[in-house]
């Protein structure tokens, strides 16, 4: 993990493409179905589908209902409807957000994915994985892994585009 405060997320998104692009290679994916969760992975979804010149349509899901908090919490303010093919059955998921760190977000996007059929597969990419996991989730593809015993608080901006160490925690 750089020990400076900013970060140059162009630099990292190349990164993330390009170790996506590996991934898929390697693992013989052929076809696969981008989704982004809303809202911080959606931007990045895609921008890595522009990377990655995919043909199918951009999926995005609002995981607000599969939320372990929903009860507490309740909906966010904005709340846009997840957008995905009618059947996810056998395909090849790559499923995007910017940060993961306990997994119950990524638990909840995966509880929706099954709601329109079985992938054949997911595979997750971020852009930084943090400590303090609750769930045995990981990201198969990531930029940035925070150093054991370290926590950081990450602030990521599309406008401008960029990522700074907001405050050690």
């Amino acid at each position: 993990m750089p020990s400076n405060n900013n970060y140059n997320l162009p630099n990292l998104l190349t990164q993330l493409a390009e170790q996506l692009k590996t991934y898929l290679s390697e693992h013989q994916i052929i076809d696969p179905l981008l989704v982004g969760i809303e809202r911080s992975g959606v931007w990045l979804a895609e921008v890595l589908h522009e990377r990655l010149q995919l043909t199918e349509d951009l999926g995005t899901l609002n995981i607000s209902f599969y939320r372990d908090d929903y009860n507490r919490t309740g909906l966010p303010v904005q709340t846009e409807p997840s957008r995905l093919p009618l059947s996810l059955e056998d395909r090849h998921i790559i499923l995007v957000d910017d940060i993961i760190h306990t997994g119950r977000t990524i638990r909840a996007a995966m509880n929706e994915l099954f709601d329109y059929g079985r992938p054949a597969s997911i595979t997750l990419a971020a852009i930084v994985a943090r400590q303090g996991r609750e769930l045995p989730i990981e990201p198969q593809v990531c930029v940035l892994r925070e150093d054991p015993g370290k926590e950081y608080i990450y602030h990521i901006s599309q406008e401008p585009l960029r990522m700074e160490l907001v405050r050690k925690a």
